[in-house]
């Protein structure tokens, strides 16, 4: 998805930083961008609510569409449908790909996906938004794995702090296996899901 706001004012305008590089310029101006950002504004219901689901598809690097669907196939799963979305989303294989620490960011893992420099049960993929099942198996393509950045991921330098515990991964091997569906306490997202369910709701 093209974005022509640079990152670090998007991070800024949505209060979370949204990859590694944001971190320290939003810790060192922790306010919107603009003239007026550390002016005191105006909030209602409505723009708390849009704010969140704003939040939600940055980290996931998202279009409207994309998540609009997401939710609508949330809604219809047994479950609480915040906990239903964060799932869906989380079952994305640019999602899988990041947690892994094959990529550096949500945008890499998108990228590496779409130029068919991942496999999924042995077979190329380049969609980005294909949803991964319990048991299916994630690894960096053979003729992929001497390129730069993958070499840099096996050595782990893209690894999460906290592993995602609904993945065994081997970095040096670049393989992922899905074992279960993540839980939404597990996964590393910045968002109150209820809020999004409001703002589609309404």
């Amino acid at each position: 998805m093209n974005q022509t706001r640079p990152k670090v004012k998007r991070s800024r305008a949505l209060g979370i930083a949204l990859t590694p590089k944001c971190v320290r310029y939003f810790e060192r101006r922790p306010f919107p961008p603009g003239q007026h950002g550390r002016a005191r504004r105006t909030t209602s219901d409505y723009k708390v609510r849009l704010l969140e689901k704003q939040r939600l598809k940055a980290q996931y690097d998202l279009h409207e569409g994309q998540l609009r669907r997401a939710f609508d196939r949330a809604v219809r799963r047994p479950g609480k449908t915040g906990d239903e979305l964060i799932v869906e989303l989380e079952s994305r294989l640019d999602a899988l790909v990041l947690r892994a620490g094959f990529a550096r960011t949500i945008y890499q893992a998108r990228q590496v996906v779409t130029h068919q420099h991942v496999t999924v049960n042995g077979r190329r993929l380049d969609r980005p938004s294909a949803r991964l099942q319990p048991g299916d198996v994630i690894a960096v393509a053979e003729r992929s794995r001497g390129k730069a950045p993958f070499v840099v991921a096996a050595a782990g330098a893209h690894a999460p702090e906290r592993l995602a515990p609904y993945l065994e991964v081997s970095l040096p091997g670049l393989t992922a296996r899905l074992t279960r569906l993540p839980l939404r306490s597990e996964v590393p997202v910045v968002c109150d899901e209820q809020l999004v369910v409001e703002y589609y709701s309404r």
